[in-house]
């Protein structure tokens, strides 16, 4: 997510960047040299992707990826995570600086979360988990950043038109573009790099 600075409260955005930082030092615990260069290599495709974005009303739509992210690094995702939105936010100038916690918080969570329902779900045929967790991964983002911006403040969800409808509205088409895309690209990846699927 690429939320600016100054649309969440500062309460909001001060209890985000203390849970973010407990979730980041969690991920990097234990974290071996041998796993670095999968991290990076995701890290990149999540910095690509997600940087581009189509305009949607006054809101914008772009691949998130963070049910892939989950998928292949599992636990160490938010790392991932939390680079890619440095990365974007003091380069491309891409959601705020210091809203960063609110950002990583949205997607690490998530993250997280499919990861852990991925293996879970270890008797599902592996397009269908994987389709699955990519879908679940933009519901459970969405969800999260209405429950920020509705703890921010109750103008964001103010008419037909407001903010959390519209958010809503665009990414519905996502749930399943994103679940389609993990599905292919997992199935892909399990045929020519299995041993990059570790979790």
């Amino acid at each position: 997510m690429h939320i600016s600075d100054g649309v969440f409260s500062l309460p909001v955005t001060g209890t985000a960047a203390a849970i973010s930082a407990g979730i980041l030092a969690y991920s990097v615990k234990g974290l071996q040299s041998k796993e670095i260069p999968k991290i990076s290599l995701v890290t990149g495709a999540f910095f690509v992707t997600s940087s581009i974005h189509l305009p949607i009303g006054p809101s914008s739509v772009h691949l998130l990826l963070i049910g892939l992210l989950g998928i292949l690094l599992g636990r160490r995702a938010p790392i991932a995570i939390f680079v890619g939105l440095l990365l974007q936010a003091t380069i491309l100038q891409h959601g705020g600086i210091i809203a960063i916690g609110v950002n990583f918080l949205i997607t690490a969570i998530p993250a997280l979360i499919v990861a852990y329902i991925f293996r879970k779900l270890s008797n599902v045929q592996l397009f269908w988990r994987s389709a699955i967790t990519g879908g679940l991964a933009v519901i459970l983002i969405v969800t999260i950043m209405i429950m920020a911006l509705l703890l921010s403040s109750d103008i964001y969800n103010q008419g037909v038109f407001s903010v959390i409808n519209v958010l809503v509205m665009s990414h519905v088409p996502l749930i399943f573009i994103e679940g389609l895309m993990t599905g292919l690209v997992i199935r892909f990846i399990q045929r020519t790099r299995p041993q990059l699927i570790t979790y």
